[in-house]
């Protein structure tokens, strides 16, 4: 089981939005405001891309908001409603975003594809990151309305461990499984990587931010070797 998160966070939003600044109220406090803004043409645009990635999974859709107090959620909302029409193959539900956060602790197993916006999809993804027991185990994609995108770890490269053989390079080899599935429409070989991954962790293989007791410690190299033996494994199941 796995969740995909897909949100507006290069563009748009509470982190781009206009007016935002310092100044200072009636009061004469300092203040910092920052503005959530929307326009209909960009919900449409990354609603159609989370409606699609459902299709290609399985077929639920989870839209992310707050429209009982932000009015720029009520838009979200009201667009992505209406997007919807266009695929009647794919369930789509809403959730407001402190009720989500909850439910990904709760039973994460209930989420497939979650569609939000920019500051709730930045939050929600490193919250998910930990339901797989560490942050180094999460792919991430950056995708525009045109070509594959970009395709990398959802952490940064960890310069205080360089060197020592101690990464954990799963989310790195995921990341290639996303980009040939969501990027170049080759699922069969993404299958077959994540496949592997699975199975490589099955036979109980463990970097360091995800080993427990009773399982194999290796390194960065001994743990991407191990994958590679699992490439053509059948099918596992779940762990």
């Amino acid at each position: 089981m796995s969740i995909i998160v897909i949100d507006l966070i290069l563009e748009s939003g509470i982190y781009f939005g206009k007016p935002r600044g310092f100044g200072t109220n009636e009061k004469g406090e300092d203040i910092g405001f920052n503005t959530e803004v929307y326009s209909t043409h960009e919900i449409d645009r990354i609603a159609r891309v989370a409606f699609e990635i459902a299709r290609k999974r399985r077929g639920q859709l989870c839209s992310v908001d707050k429209a009982n107090v932000l009015e720029a959620s009520m838009l979200w909302r009201k667009r992505v409603t209406a997007i919807a029409s266009e695929y009647p193959d794919v369930e789509l539900s809403h959730m407001y975003v402190d009720n989500a956060a909850m439910q990904l602790v709760r039973y994460p197993k209930q989420f497939d594809t979650i569609v939000t916006n920019n500051i709730f999809g930045d939050i929600l993804s490193d919250e998910a990151s930990m339901i797989t027991g560490s942050i180094g185990m999460l792919p991430s994609a950056s995708l525009g309305e045109s070509g594959p995108g970009l395709f990398e770890p959802i952490h940064g490269s960890a310069p205080d461990i360089a060197g020592q053989d101690k990464a954990n390079p799963l989310a790195t080899i995921l990341s290639a499984a996303m980009l040939l599935k969501y990027g170049l429409g080759e699922a069969n070989a993404a299958n077959r990587i994540e496949n592997a991954v699975l199975d490589t962790l099955n036979r109980g293989f463990r970097t360091g931010d995800i080993y427990s007791t009773g399982n194999k410690l290796v390194g960065c190299k001994e743990m991407g070797e191990e994958v590679l033996k699992s490439v053509d494994s059948p099918v596992p199941t779940a762990i």
